[in-house]
């Protein structure tokens, strides 16, 4: 979901990343100067760096800008996994709310490190637009796009409603008596939810949407009867539809997904909507052009890897790496398209 008071500009120039960068960094410039003389130091000394050039041993840090157990902190730590034979030790922290936006705004106050990395995405495009954030996608350095994965609609086991035919038939008779639980108010969720308002001849801005910060708080609130159905990514999700709590009802794919093979497509449905989420990383502003390409070099060998293809498979989620100045026109694309669905949804 995202942003921006400039949509022409996905991540912006190198050289405005880098002047931001250093301006943000203030009292941390010399410090960060002073690790990056003392890292040189070390390796000129006999320390030996990966093939990608960073020192041995070096501990980079993964933020997750989302509370635990969403598609932003399972990227996060499948990252670390994976990145574990790349680079050796890797942290997972998370900052959760608003979207990932409160993390976002921790995140463009800290130092041009090149092992400070960020888990964003499209609910984070959508979100800054949303909330009108004064931090946006230009205040990182964009790196990669990792993946893809679906949403499902899905109600309780014990739900009357059997499928999507009875869901919008429901939402034609009183569409602000159909409450519809989701992530991050303006992401992908709320997005999709508004489509589906459009396309049946509903105004999708009188969608009655329920908005959590975490799963488990929409977990308990389509649970407990609090809202007619929810909206999920697939792979957050479906451990409760496994465990038989929650019955799924449509996908948002093109065609029926390998893991939930007997849940029909919302075109299928009769609703001609497809809609899919993306997942990526950024490094923060400033950094040198020689570490943005050592880290997408990084990244892009990362997701090469077994265990990263391991973990598309376990997770259901669907390659899609893209890095360097196609990252950055993808980025630029998804800013303005999210912003024009948005709008038009009546959520801006």
């Amino acid at each position: 979901m995202t942003d921006e008071n400039t949509p022409g500009a996905a991540g912006g120039s190198a050289a405005r990343r880098r002047r931001r960068g250093l301006a943000r960094a203030g009292p941390f410039a010399a410090a960060a100067a002073v690790t990056v003389l003392l890292a040189g130091t070390a390796v000129a000394g006999g320390e030996r760096e990966t093939e990608h050039g960073f020192a041995e041993g070096a501990q980079f840090r993964i933020l997750a800008p989302a509370d635990p157990g969403g598609g932003w902190d399972q990227t996060a730590r499948e990252m670390q996994a994976a990145l574990r034979d790349q680079v050796g030790r890797a942290e997972v922290y998370n900052v959760g709310g608003a979207g990932g936006t409160i993390g976002l705004n921790q995140y463009a106050r800290l130092p041009a490190d090149p092992t400070e990395l960020m888990v964003t995405g499209l609910i984070m495009v959508g979100a800054i637009e949303t909330s009108g954030s004064e931090v946006t996608m230009d205040d990182t350095t964009p790196l990669a796009r990792l993946t893809t994965d679906y949403e499902v609609i899905v109600v309780p086991e014990g739900s009357q409603v059997r499928d999507l035919a009875d869901l919008v038939d429901l939402m034609r008779e009183d569409l602000k008596a159909v409450s519809i639980a989701g992530g991050s108010a303006g992401g992908v969720e709320q997005i999709l939810a508004g489509l589906i308002a459009q396309e049946i001849g509903a105004d999708p801005a009188e969608v009655n949407y329920i908005a959590h910060a975490g799963g488990g708080e929409l977990l308990s609130t389509v649970l407990s009867g609090r809202s007619t159905a929810a909206v999920s990514g697939v792979s957050e999700i479906l451990p409760q539809i496994e465990a038989g709590r929650l019955r799924p009802i449509a996908v948002s794919s093109a065609e029926r997904l390998p893991m939930l093979p007997d849940v029909p497509t919302l075109r299928e449905s009769g609703v001609d909507v497809e809609l899919s989420n993306w997942r990526g990383v950024v490094a923060p502003a400033g950094i040198s052009r020689e570490e943005e390409r050592r880290l997408e070099d990084l990244i892009m060998t990362m997701a090469r890897s077994r265990g990263w293809q391991e973990a598309l498979d376990r997770r259901g989620w669907g390659d899609a790496a893209l890095a360097g100045p196609e990252f950055e026109h993808f980025l630029q694309a998804e800013r303005k398209r999210t912003t024009e669905v948005l709008d038009r949804i009546g959520l801006t």
